[in-house]
């Protein structure tokens, strides 16, 4: 198991991450909670930019804030000269809450609301990307009616399938995503947004999945669009300032994934770019990546208490602990798999193989099958690696469990940058209906 960022082992034979022990961030702040490794987040986000200014100096880094996105990390990605991607008025509000510059904020998603498209105009945004016809015609609409003009890049389908999980696969022609590219249902929009008298249509988006190793997907995506491009320019005479690449690059999550470094993926695009540019005869356009997953995703870890042990002799030996798929669905939505460490126990020989179950009312609430491991007992620390991305974000109040709380770890200090839940904040929003109200509750055998 290779320990990434700053993480190592430290003299009492804990695990640290940002020259923090865990067993004192645990006892600290509590479990289940995800600590991030800040200094790696800013060498991922350093490692992009870089590789941009050596390889194709138009280019862009916009952070994919589905990963993670709390205002501690709209904060740091701005230091980090990075923009952002949002996908919905949750993620707009949080972005401008931090203060975030609103010139470097572009706006997904493939129903935005009306007033999430209010929301996005009122405050100036760089860019909104337009995902369909419907919300091309309202958004012309709506900036009449506030007398602005706004950017917008058409998110495209190029008819390409990446290799990754379905759920995960966006970029194929039968998607809920974007203007397909085949029956001329994309040429007809970027006429229709040439038309709009108050939008400025200054480029396309695409995105063919997440989780990808394979970095041809990503050539025969860019050699489609400027086919594309080239046909547009001669039949419209419009040529794209800007092409957004999307996101989707793949992180080593456990010893069988072989992911390209992020060096690698902006030199293979500034060459597949260039290339197609010139066979097109084409300007070179601004390009835009979505890295979310590769920033944030390995600079997070989750530590469990363990609890209950269940073995079942010649069967499996369980070991619970006290969070699972309310914390992490990733394993039971995607069937995702993690290398995980008895934190407090970083240095042992590992002598028995265990499978973690968390604690959620559910058969499949599994967060690892097959774990090898030192002895463990209850009250042991458990670290899950590389759950930085799509854990925080997707969590949910499933059997009412109240969702962790978050720390940024850094040269030693560890620091809150997302509060636990308590169970008054778990009823906070329930109302309870009048003809309730004052209703003297029997015992069943009263009844």
């Amino acid at each position: 198991m290779g320990l990434r960022g700053t993480m190592g082992i430290n003299e009492r034979g804990h695990l640290e991450i940002g020259g923090c022990d865990v067993v004192d961030l645990a006892a600290r702040f509590g479990t289940p909670l995800y600590v991030f490794d800040e200094e790696l987040i800013r060498e991922q986000c350093r490692t992009y930019q870089g590789a941009f200014a050596r390889h194709y100096p138009k280019g862009r880094t916009i952070y994919a804030g589905k990963a993670f996105l709390t205002i501690a990390m709209c904060r740091l990605i701005a230091e980090e000269g990075l923009y952002l991607d949002v996908v919905s008025g949750g993620e707009l509000y949080t972005a401008l809450a931090a203060g975030f510059p609103k010139e470097r904020i572009y706006f997904h998603g493939n129903n935005k609301s009306r007033e999430e498209l209010v929301m996005a105009l009122q405050a100036g945004i760089g860019c909104i990307v337009v995902d369909n016809c419907f919300e091309l015609a309202v958004l012309d609409r709506l900036c009449e009616q506030l007398s602005c003009q706004v950017d917008i890049l058409l998110r495209v389908t190029p008819g390409v399938e990446a290799h990754t999980h379905t759920y995960i696969q966006t970029g194929q022609l039968d998607s809920k995503f974007g203007f397909p590219l085949a029956q001329g249902i994309a040429r007809e929009a970027v006429r229709k947004a040439l038309e709009a008298r108050n939008l400025n249509l200054r480029g396309l988006h695409c995105h063919i999945g997440s989780q990808i190793f394979d970095l041809e997907s990503f050539g025969v995506t860019v050699a489609i669009l400027f086919h594309f491009l080239d046909e547009i320019r001669d039949e419209l005479g419009w040529t794209a300032e800007e092409l957004n690449l999307g996101g989707g690059l793949g992180i080593k999550y456990n010893r069988d994934d072989s992911p390209v470094s992020p060096e690698e993926y902006i030199a293979y695009l500034a060459r597949v770019v260039r290339e197609n540019a010139g066979r097109s005869r084409l300007d070179l356009p601004l390009i835009g990546v979505e890295p979310g997953r590769s920033i944030v995703g390995e600079a997070g870890t989750t530590l469990y208490r363990v609890g209950a042990i269940k073995d079942l002799p010649g069967i499996r030996k369980y070991i619970t602990v006290d969070g699972g798929m309310g914390d992490n669905p990733r394993v039971a939505l995607y069937q995702a798999a993690y290398e995980a460490m008895v934190a407090n126990k970083a240095n042992r020989n590992k002598t028995q193989l265990v499978s973690v179950a968390g604690k959620c009312c559910e058969s499949g609430d599994m967060l690892i099958w097959d774990l090898e491991t030192p002895h463990v007992v209850p009250g042991d620390l458990l670290a899950v690696l590389c759950t930085g991305a799509y854990t925080y974000s997707m969590a949910s109040n499933y059997n009412r469990l109240p969702r962790p709380a978050a720390v940024f770890a850094y040269r030693g200090s560890a620091d809150l940058v997302v509060r636990r839940e308590t169970y008054e904040m778990l009823i906070a929003n329930d109302v309870l209906p009048p003809r309730l109200q004052g209703l003297e509750v029997r015992s069943v055998e009263q009844a």
